[in-house]
């Protein structure tokens, strides 16, 4: 494999405030309802709690409780999907307490027939990904896009979209590290889609498989976290000097001095070298939704309601301490081992954080005062993992067509000069 191009770059971090709801007008305490969070258009990026003591926190992008679906699309996505396209590995991924939002942002319980103004990420990034594809640009590229759906419910691997009943004939998902430390998800049903609307229908009936449940907080809480996944493979022809449009050379219509046995006609060779190399360009997009953290005592949940509250802590428990080993400066410098594998939740997220991927984490926070110490964890765990180093690059292998043709040319020229 060969990398033509690679990026060391930083998670980005956007941060969404949710506005008031009805539902907090009505459920939370009078006292507790006050607005805790603010905002300044002179200092865009920039976010301030004002509990006990004023608290401030900066990041790549914050959206106010008035920003629209498509503004956060548009300002923090978009240019994640160009990257895509590139060929480099994409991670989204929504973070913070549960009825934060995270869901509606991430647009994974999203149909085809939702309502264009209030759709979420993934089904703008589908529209933009097949505006490209179908555009002039890439007619001459061969592309198969794919799609899996995975779940993590009490540290249990469930494929979304495998609905057979016959458990013991489901395929064993299993977590694996190739040769090379890329993270490999095998066992995993991955479907051929070639339409944004095939793509919707596959993520709806994964979304209805998905463990769900009502808590005092959240009437439709997830209770697993999730992970929808597109890749896509470009098969697209190159120049030998890496332009994918290749100038035509100026060559001589006959040889200047003899040919050597065993060596094709520099005409021809050089026909072939302009015609370029054929290469295999792979790049993965992973939408993830996490469950939100919770509190017991404020879920009131009991019995496999409380077993799955705490399943999810623990999970997002090891991601913070991922993120702490990654992303705290002073850690970061004593840290070798990074606790990826204390679950499969971080396990599935290596490449993500502080591997080969373009990552960005959506914060999504509640305004509320009575939700303040849960906001000012998910601000600092945010605001940590802005630190977190990527090292990305794009996933393409060389097709042999070149050197097989180049091969095939010298055995008719040697034929040629037996005869």
């Amino acid at each position: 494999m060969t990398n033509s191009n690679s990026e060391n770059t930083t998670v980005q971090v956007a941060l969404r405030i949710r506005p008031l709801t009805q539902e907090d007008l009505v459920n939370l305490p009078s006292r507790f309802q006050r607005n805790v969070l603010s905002t300044s258009p002179f200092t865009p990026n920039q976010v301030i709690v004002h509990g006990d003591k004023k608290l401030t926190f900066n990041f790549d992008y914050v959206f106010g409780p008035e920003t629209q679906q498509r503004d956060v699309y548009d300002i923090s996505v978009r240019n994640m999907v160009d990257k895509f396209l590139e060929g480099f590995n994409v991670t989204i991924l929504a973070y913070g307490q549960t009825s934060s939002g995270k869901t509606y942002t991430m647009g994974t319980s999203d149909s085809v027939s939702s309502i264009h103004e209030s759709r979420g990420i993934i089904p703008r990034a589908l529209h933009t990904l097949f505006s490209y594809i179908s555009s002039a640009q890439f007619k001459s590229r061969k592309i198969t896009m794919k799609v899996s759906f995975i779940e993590i419910y009490n540290e249990d691997l469930n494929d979304l979209l495998n609905d057979t009943d016959d458990d013991e004939n489901k395929p064993q998902l299993l977590i694996r590290e190739d040769s090379k430390g890329n993270i490999i998800w095998s066992g995993l049903q991955e479907i051929k889609v070639n339409s944004v609307e095939e793509v919707m229908g596959h993520l709806a009936r994964g979304s209805l498989n998905r463990q769900v449940g009502a808590t005092d907080m959240n009437s439709q809480s997830s209770r697993s976290h999730a992970i929808f996944s597109v890749t896509l493979c470009q098969q697209k022809q190159i120049s030998t000097n890496g332009i994918s449009s290749p100038t035509p050379l100026s060559h001589p219509s006959t040889p200047s001095t003899p040919t050597k046995l065993g060596s094709p006609p520099p005409r021809r060779l050089s026909k072939i070298l302009d015609d370029g190399e054929w290469v295999t360009v792979t790049s993965k997009f992973n939408f993830v939704d996490l469950a939100g953290s919770e509190r017991l005592k404020r879920t009131a949940v009991s019995g496999d309601r409380a077993k799955e509250g705490i399943s999810i802590n623990s999970g997002l428990l090891a991601l913070g301490n991922v993120i702490s080993a990654l992303g705290d400066p002073s850690k970061a410098r004593n840290t070798t081992h990074i606790p990826y594998r204390d679950s499969k939740l971080t396990r599935l997220l290596q490449d993500s954080l502080g591997g080969n991927a373009q990552t960005l984490m959506i914060a999504c926070v509640s305004p509320a005062e009575y939700n303040i110490s849960e906001t000012i964890n998910t601000l600092k765990y945010a605001n940590r993992a802005r630190n977190i180093k990527n090292s990305a690059i794009v996933n393409q292998e060389e097709a042999e067509i070149l050197l097989l043709l180049i091969l095939m040319v010298m055995v008719e020229d040697l034929l040629l000069l037996l005869v």
